[in-house]
């Protein structure tokens, strides 16, 4: 194994996300300056499925026209357009537009749906191409993938994102302000939003250095000697042809390194990559992938704010972090402990999911959850965000390992169920969150829940 290789393959897989992780983290800093408000994570949300057309558009060409999408420039292509569109929100994400009738942040939007697109692609081209590579390299490309999350939200951290600090408030009267506890009115606390260390501007300066040192990996495990022979080594040549289309068998597609427990050596259980799966369970293994990332990106994140903040900003930032955090280090994990049992990836599938029921749950009694006065509510609360993402983290990278050796195919297949889990998951929770208003959020200062 090349250390340099593990490397650009970390730096690659950080460039799949970070541009929509990084938006999603500064909206704080965002949203007082532009007439969407707080409606904005529901544009965005919208935004983010409707750029689904980008992978759907690759997958369908890989199954009716094999051989028409040539990978890497694909990735090129999307990868540039990701750089341009950073660069450009650190200029005009700000800037309004006048839409029937009043001002719009077309700028902010259309840029958003691009990086939308480019993120969304990653999933059906990225994680295709390291196929190219040998399989142990795929870890560290899902390690650079989970640190797409961190590092833009260790980022906003040191920006000073979302620090709130509460005040006594102070009322008119005559014409003078006074304290409101001092002139015997009912205390009232104002959030007081602790100002940014460094500028918007600089943030997505930031992620588009991210997106250009993401790039500038990809050309490298293109083009550097030492991957090249890699490349070589693994039975691909850098600037091969690309296999023609999702077919489901392909004599260059190599077999599995470790083969189950439960399939006799040569024999085909089923028509769909390499054979070693059988159908029904080649169905068990997607639609957990489907499962699991529809719970981890789409339906638990939308009600984050609601099972944390209610414990308190530090419970909230705590959890976003140590969560972001648990991502990479199960993809750590799984580089060394790569456990392949479908009945393992089941009962962690089922455990993250009873996590999660757990964290929805305290998000629908939000603002005046379980143990909303006690430590043990804000530690437990902080635990269930790291454990939740942590098993279901590991799943995901074990099912990827896995349709790994079912061959390239299955690579494609696994970006497409990934991104139609995830829309799914956000088709289900936009109405109930933004239409029908399930969860209340409380008042970081005056919310007052019974002891």
């Amino acid at each position: 194994m090349s250390f340099r290789t593990h490397v650009l393959a970390c730096m690659f897989g950080m460039g799949s996300w970070v541009a929509i992780n990084g938006m999603w983290v500064e909206l704080p800093l965002i949203v007082p300056y532009i007439p969407e408000s707080w409606h904005l994570p529901a544009y965005l949300t919208v935004l983010i499925q409707v750029a689904n057309v980008g992978p759907l558009l690759v997958t369908l060409l890989h199954r009716f026209r094999p051989g028409v999408v040539n990978e890497r420039s694909v990735i090129y292509a999307i990868a540039a357009v990701g750089c341009l569109a950073c660069l450009l929100l650190a200029f005009l994400w700000h800037y309004t537009v006048e839409v029937a009738g009043g001002p719009h942040s077309v700028p902010l939007l259309a840029l958003t749906f691009f990086l939308s697109v480019v993120d969304c692609t990653s999933s059906v081209t990225f994680l295709p191409f390291m196929m190219h590579l040998e399989s142990h390299y795929l870890t560290t490309y899902f390690i650079g993938e989970g640190l797409s999350g961190l590092v833009p939200a260790l980022a906003a951290l040191v920006q000073g994102v979302g620090v709130v600090h509460c005040h006594n408030a102070t009322q008119k009267d005559n014409g003078t302000r006074v304290n409101a506890s001092e002139a015997g009115l009912t205390l009232e606390l104002e959030a007081h939003y602790q100002p940014a260390n460094f500028s918007t501007q600089t943030f997505f300066i930031f992620l588009t250095t991210m997106m250009v040192a993401s790039m500038w990996a990809f050309h490298l495990l293109n083009r550097h000697p030492s991957v090249r022979q890699e490349h070589m080594g693994n039975g691909y040549l850098a600037g091969q042809k690309e296999e023609p289309g999702l077919r489901l068998q392909s004599p260059l597609e190599p077999k599995p390194m470790i083969t189950p427990v439960n399939c006799h050596q040569g024999e085909q259980r089923s028509a769909f990559g390499t054979g070693t799966y059988s159908t029904t369970e080649m169905l068990f293994i997607f639609v957990v992938l489907a499962w699991v990332n529809a719970l981890t990106n789409t339906v638990l994140p939308s009600v984050q704010t609601y099972s944390c903040l209610p414990y308190g900003n530090k419970a909230y930032h705590l959890a976003a972090a140590m969560g972001a955090l648990a991502n990479p280090l199960a993809c750590f994990i799984a580089m060394f402990v790569p456990i392949r049992s479908l009945m393992l990836m089941g009962f962690l599938t089922l455990t993250g999911t009873s996590i999660g029921a757990y964290i929805m749950f305290i998000a629908a009694m939000s603002p005046c959850p379980l143990l909303v006065h006690s430590a043990s509510g804000t530690v437990l609360i902080v635990a269930a965000w790291i454990l939740f993402v942590l098993t279901l983290s590991y799943v995901k990278v074990i099912i990827g390992v896995i349709l790994r050796d079912e061959g390239h195919s299955a690579l494609v297949w696994c970006g497409a169920v990934v991104q139609l889990g995830s829309m799914l998951g956000a088709l289900t929770m936009f109405p109930l969150v933004s239409v029908h208003s399930l969860f209340t959020s409380g008042d970081p200062c005056n919310t007052r829940c019974p002891l």
